[in-house]
């Protein structure tokens, strides 16, 4: 489970809140109420005050890499180190098994990952990021506008993908405009008001 206490990120109050092995959690707000900053903080990209605890270990107990490994932040426009996405997947035992089911849960072939990145959509790319942050099997997902770029197909993939995640007993937090996507995943909505002066967390159901 995933804990957070206190967390202060710049003009919100304190938040306080917990996602349960198998909970997807959403962050909903207009563009600017800050739903990016609370998943940087949470995976530990940017300085925050407040406490995370993940399975009762505090953040600071664990060395920072662990914590990222363990608490997955998957941008809304990924990061490439590499010309083509292979280089940047990374290596663990059955590492490549996993990667062709992953992709193909996707719609997408091994052959990707050898295409330059450059070549590669902004739907290609947001997929193959997904696939690179769950290779090694992180406990808790992060993920900011992970339809953004996807046609109607590709985002059922998506959710479909994510649902088997939740069912593996991984923790959730999607950071999204998209009222659909929130309303067919989601367990619990952290709300953001606006103004950024004013949140509420209310737990709700899918419809």
């Amino acid at each position: 489970m995933l804990r957070v206490e206190h967390l202060r990120i710049g003009s919100l109050p304190p938040l306080s809140f917990n996602v349960s092995n198998g909970e997807c959690l959403a962050i909903e707000g207009p563009s600017g109420s800050g739903k990016t900053r609370i998943l940087r903080a949470i995976a530990d990209l940017d300085p925050v005050d407040g406490q995370l605890f993940l399975d009762g270990a505090e953040r600071r107990e664990m060395a920072p890499l662990a914590w990222r490994q363990a608490v997955r932040y998957v941008a809304a426009e990924p990061g490439w180190w590499t010309d083509t996405p292979r280089g940047t997947l990374p290596e663990v035992a059955g590492s490549r098994a996993r990667v062709v089911r992953l992709l193909a849960a996707l719609g997408l072939s091994e052959e990707e990952l050898d295409r330059p990145v450059s070549v590669l959509s902004t739907g290609e790319r947001q997929r193959i990021a997904l696939v690179r942050a769950l290779v090694d099997e992180p406990s808790v997902l992060l993920l900011d506008e992970p339809t953004a770029a996807l046609d109607v197909g590709a985002t059922a993939l998506v959710e479909e993908l994510v649902k088997f995640q939740l069912l593996a007993g991984r923790s959730v937090l999607i950071a999204s405009h998209d009222a659909g996507l929130i309303g067919r995943l989601a367990h619990t909505r952290l709300q953001l008001a606006p103004s950024s002066r004013s949140s509420n967390a209310a737990r709700t159901s899918p419809p």
